[in-house]
């Protein structure tokens, strides 16, 4: 026996109504109902202080910039840090975190100028790597150049015969460097894992 069976069709939701003034604004606003209405798609926050294109993330860059040439010039001023592998791994990444905080400060120097917000994802996920492999360079370099300099100020104790003030100045500064580089890091992290 065949039975007739009926028919489905699927029928399609009517469009949305233009959404009003208030909420074109990026504004929620209550429905007769009591729902809230939600932001619409495609409306982006706004950028928190210290990431990328934003004055915060400028001036984090320039002090890491800035702080990464003091280790180097200072340690670059003494003559005997060629000797020791640690203070010419210092200079290394303080050379390699001066030139990608310059170039990074350019890009965000440029976001500002053009206002325009550097939340693009392959943009985010460049910076996050290069803030990453950067980081970990500058704090080993910082690392091992203050086991360096406690080796030879308070084990050895031939401060005399070397440049201990240099050697302990350039590696504070390399820290200092890193220390800038980590609210960079973390936010560029952040942003690119909140996608």
């Amino acid at each position: 026996m065949r039975a007739s069976r009926p028919a489905v069709h699927p029928v399609e939701a009517p469009p949305p109504a233009p959404p009003p003034p208030a909420q074109a604004q990026g504004q929620d606003q209550e429905q007769a109902d009591g729902d809230v209405v939600t932001q619409p798609r495609g409306v982006r926050m706004k950028d928190p202080p210290g990431a990328p294109g934003t004055p915060a993330g400028l001036g984090l860059r320039l002090a890491q910039a800035f702080f990464a040439a003091a280790a180097l010039a200072v340690m670059a001023a003494t003559n005997d840090f060629p000797s020791v592998s640690a203070f010419s791994y210092l200079v290394a990444a303080a050379i390699l975190q001066c030139l990608w905080s310059l170039s990074l400060a350019i890009v965000d120097i440029y976001a500002l100028l053009v206002k325009r917000s550097l939340r693009n994802a392959r943009a985010v996920c460049i910076f996050t790597i290069g803030d990453g492999i950067t980081g970990t360079l500058t704090l080993g370099a910082a690392c091992s150049s203050a086991g360096i300099t406690v080796l030879i100020g308070n084990d050895l104790n031939i401060c005399a015969e070397n440049h201990c003030a240099s050697f302990e100045t350039a590696t504070a500064m390399a820290f200092i460097s890193w220390f800038a580089l980590a609210p960079s890091c973390i936010l560029n992290f952040w942003s690119m894992a909140s996608r």
